[in-house]
């Protein structure tokens, strides 16, 4: 892997490596920009097959990032930690407090919070070590909760967009993932009425989740199969490829999971199918909004009303959409990059003053 190429086509600032092989760490931070204020993503556990693939993931995340705070106004940039490690690490304290040291080499150009196979204690042992963390207990903890009232919120609007009504009372939404945010999407949805089909490869939490909302389960191969008003992808990214899109039986596709799109072109497949799409560094930003509202110190109703304005995000873009002739995901793509552009401009707010930003979110 050329890895400078890699960086010139995502448009990244900085790769930092970091090794520790007594902690068994190994981990990436892909730093994609500042303008608009410090770096900020979440540290993301994974076996990957391979570094490359490691990186790959590390790159497109951070670009995620930078782009879903530009669209929901927050002045923060984009980055994103991977750790290659088993699931289950031996000793998860000195593993994190090695990420933990990681993080405190780039001086506040990155802060970074839970994400996939991490907690609220892993940042915890990152906190022993710097304090460019966020979601630690004492401050928003969890995201979850948050991200996934976004999408709820996300959800809605796009059965306003294709249906002329929000209202998500009997609607059939087929569910991959029913892990934290997956979990807590479901609720929202039955509470509302909505009719539940879900898939996860964990059983346990298949269960709870047919036990505590009625869902009907079926096996996760099999939920692109299903009849259905909307999908909502709420596990890992690339699930919307050249095997799926042609399986999909469904009006809509929402949900949590980042990089949903294994590539740019199946956002056309899927419009070419009348299949609407909810680009999902869009309509998954309640968990960047949760983090954000922490470091400035909002009140959790403040939080919840602003992840809340997904519902108005999600239509300006597919507003945009329509206006420009191509897919969501294009619309909202042309969304944050002109608001990058825009602060990029000399005599802008923004321009130049990501090293001030990060020093005030540190007091």
């Amino acid at each position: 892997m050329q890895i400078f190429e890699e960086m010139a086509a995502f448009r990244h600032d900085q790769l930092a490596f970091w090794s520790e092989p007594a902690a068994g760490y190994r981990g990436i931070i892909a730093i994609h920009d500042t303008t608009l204020g410090p770096a900020l993503g979440g540290t993301r556990l994974w076996r990957y097959a391979s570094e490359a693939d490691a990186l790959t993931d590390a790159l497109r995340l951070a670009r995620g990032m930078t782009y879903k705070a530009a669209i929901a106004g927050l002045k923060l940039g984009g980055g994103k930690s991977v750790i290659l490690a088993d699931e289950r690490p031996r000793d998860r304290e000195r593993l994190f407090r090695a990420h933990g040291r990681a993080v405190e080499s780039l001086g506040g150009r990155y802060i970074t919070a839970e994400d996939v196979g991490t907690s609220v204690d892993d940042m915890e042992f990152v906190r022993a070590e710097t304090r460019w963390v966020a979601g630690v207990r004492g401050g928003s903890g969890d995201p979850s909760p948050a991200t996934a009232h976004g999408v709820y919120q996300g959800i809605r609007a796009c059965a306003q967009e294709r249906y002329g009504d929000s209202c998500l009372e009997g609607r059939h939404v087929t569910v991959q993932g029913v892990g934290h945010v997956g979990y807590q999407l479901c609720a929202e949805l039955a509470a509302e009425g909505a009719r539940l089909t879900i898939a996860d490869i964990n059983t346990g939490s298949v269960e709870r989740a047919v036990h505590e909302f009625g869902a009907t389960a079926v096996a996760p191969e099999a939920i692109y199969d299903v009849p259905a008003d909307i999908f909502a992808p709420c596990a890992l990214g690339g699930v919307i490829n050249d095997r799926t899109v042609a399986r999909l039986r469904v009006d809509i596709v929402a949900g949590s999971a980042n990089n949903q799109l294994a590539e740019p072109r199946h956002g056309n497949a899927l419009q070419k199918r009348g299949i609407l799409f909810a680009p999902d560094y869009v309509i998954n930003a309640g968990g960047l909004i949760n983090v954000y509202g922490e470091l400035h110190g909002w009140s959790v109703e403040r939080t919840r009303r602003k992840a809340a304005g997904i519902y108005d995000v999600v239509l300006n873009v597919f507003q945009r959409a329509r206006e420009d002739g191509i897919t969501a995901a294009e619309a909202a793509n042309r969304v944050a990059l002109q608001i990058l552009t825009d602060a990029r401009r000399p005599g802008s707010a923004e321009h130049g003053s990501c090293a001030r930003r990060a020093v005030s979110m540190s007091t």
